[in-house]
């Protein structure tokens, strides 16, 4: 693989959009040299995923038409990343002036919209990678070894999309190829990417409001098929996330003075907290996910929060850890935000969906 990779590497400053001699053997490395190498090594890059992602491939470009000057290979899951425009990936790229490979992990830098090829937006990619980042970092502690900056140097506007798209990565220069241990990063990375996936399945990557938006368009619409690729929690889980979130919400309450009374049963918010004269209703929601910034509340209880604003709060509690492998869902964990002085109208109110009545 170091030969190829290296050749490669001296083709890259002969780059011509035009099918040249240089092009077609680049063309050749790339999406049968290269890739084939990569797929002889997937039963050992297996060890590197959990068992549930038994479906890993490889896929190879070197531009679709005319010649692009940064072609790439990619290993994933078939399930997590049906296409490159989807998910995350473990990526090799390589630097337009030949002078280094990168060994990265990242996602999608392109969607389809009215029948064109559009980069995703500047915004939105970096709330992906700085997640999938933060999944990495809460695992490894660190990112290292794939703390470099990936910069390809190209002049077209879809490689700079590869940059914005890498959530990590290894530079490896043309020159330390051979002394290089690759197939130990790209275990290390396989190990990091299994994590991404593992992540993704518990729903991480997808705000609480975001997940119920789902389940109410999965009502509306039951024949249109989600594109998520994590799966959804059943019944006990989800009541396994509610009471670890009012425990978390509860103690942290007691902890700064309150008393707390749980009516969640009665009322249009979860908990009554008094300290003295200061009375304070709590809504409480509580996700697995890493995202909080969007949830999800009925009429009534955003009536009550508008009606009362001044004395109510908000209390969300994320990155609840389940655990799936007990009979009966267990919980546990959480990071508290707590917003005891909540103004509703700070927050963007968009309707989601009508109940309709005859008339």
């Amino acid at each position: 693989m170091k030969e190829i990779l290296r050749r490669i590497c001296e083709l890259q400053p002969l780059y011509s959009s035009s099918n040249t001699a240089e092009m077609q053997e680049r063309g050749l490395l790339v999406r049968s040299a290269l890739a084939d190498d990569l797929r002889a090594r997937i039963p050992v890059l297996q060890r590197s995923f959990d068992p549930i992602f038994d479906d890993l491939a490889v896929e190879a470009s070197d531009g679709i038409g005319r010649k692009t000057e940064a072609p790439w290979v990619r290993i994933f899951s078939k399930a997590m990343s049906p296409n490159p425009r989807e998910g995350f990936y473990l990526v090799l790229h390589f630097a337009a002036d030949g002078s280094a490979i990168f060994i990265t992990v990242g996602c999608g830098s392109t969607t389809w919209s009215g029948g064109d090829l559009r980069a995703i937006p500047d915004g939105e990619l970096r709330i992906k990678t700085g997640w999938a980042r933060s999944v990495v970092q809460q695992k490894f502690l660190s990112l290292n070894p794939f703390d470099d900056q990936m910069t390809l140097g190209a002049k077209a506007p879809l490689p700079r999309t590869f940059e914005k798209a890498t959530a990590f990565a290894k530079r490896i220069s043309r020159d330390a190829l051979l002394d290089e241990d690759l197939d130990s990063l790209l275990a290390q990375a396989s190990l990091r990417l299994s994590e991404i996936y593992l992540a993704q399945l518990d729903r991480r990557d997808v705000a609480l409001g975001d997940q119920d938006i789902e389940e109410i368009i999965t009502i509306a619409k039951p024949l249109r098929r989600g594109r998520s690729q994590g799966r959804r929690l059943n019944a006990a889980e989800r009541r396994a996330v509610e009471l670890r979130a009012m425990t978390v919400a509860r103690e942290y309450l007691e902890r700064t003075g309150f008393t707390v009374k749980d009516v969640s049963a009665q009322e249009s918010y979860d908990l009554l907290a008094t300290s003295g004269e200061r009375e304070i209703k709590v809504e409480v929601k509580g996700t697995t996910s890493d995202l909080c910034d969007v949830i999800m509340m009925t009429k009534n209880e955003v009536e009550l929060h508008r009606k009362e604003r001044g004395r109510t709060g908000l209390m969300i509690v994320s990155r609840i850890y389940l655990d799936h492998r007990v009979s009966e869902p267990s919980a546990s964990g959480g990071q508290l935000e707590a917003l005891l002085d909540w103004d509703v109208n700070a927050w963007i109110a968009d309707p989601i969906a009508f109940r309709l009545s005859r008339v």
